[in-house]
């Protein structure tokens, strides 16, 4: 046994004479720098992932803001159309160009009669569409001196010269 062990002694003895302190620090600079470049390069990496996450909320945040704003717009705009359409406004507007509203309506049945009695609309003079914008209620065609039984076209007033229509051109 003494034999076997010599052998070892002496062999770990040469091998402690080759490299007295452990291993060379020439064999480990070779893994530092490998760990140091793993580790500098980790962290590069989280580092520009985390700028280009950041980069995608800022442009995240943008597009909410763009988004309520022209939602907002939108409604704002749906509310001007609600506003434009309310039957009072669309008579104001009516008035404004100088319609009136219509007489008793007349309607053709399947068969060709005519049924109901039509009327003409009412002629508003200018004075008095000045004064009031709406025609008194229950007046009809008394002002035109139409007749509402009158089967014939109805009497239109002369167009003034800002209502009348082109015709250059034809």
């Amino acid at each position: 046994m003494s034999t076997a062990k010599g052998p070892l002694k002496g062999r770990a003895a040469r091998l402690g004479r080759l490299m007295p302190s452990g291993p060379s620090t020439a064999a480990r600079t070779p893994f530092v720098l490998l760990v140091v470049v793993l580790l500098g390069g980790g962290l590069i990496s989280l580092l520009l992932l985390n700028s280009a996450l950041n980069q995608g909320s800022f442009q995240l945040n943008e597009l909410r803001n763009e988004t309520t704003e022209l939602t907002d717009e939108e409604q704002a705009l749906q509310r001007d159309v609600d506003d434009y359409a309310a039957p009072d406004a669309l008579e104001r507007r009516a008035r404004e160009l100088g319609m009136v509203p219509g007489g008793s309506p007349a309607f053709l049945g399947p068969d060709g009669r005519v049924l109901g009695r039509p009327s003409a609309a009412p002629f508003p003079t200018p004075a008095a569409s000045a004064a009031s914008p709406e025609p008194p209620a229950g007046t009809g065609t008394a002002g035109t001196g139409a007749d509402p039984t009158a089967t014939g076209p109805a009497r239109t007033a002369p167009a003034s010269p800002a209502t009348a229509p082109t015709t250059s051109g034809r």
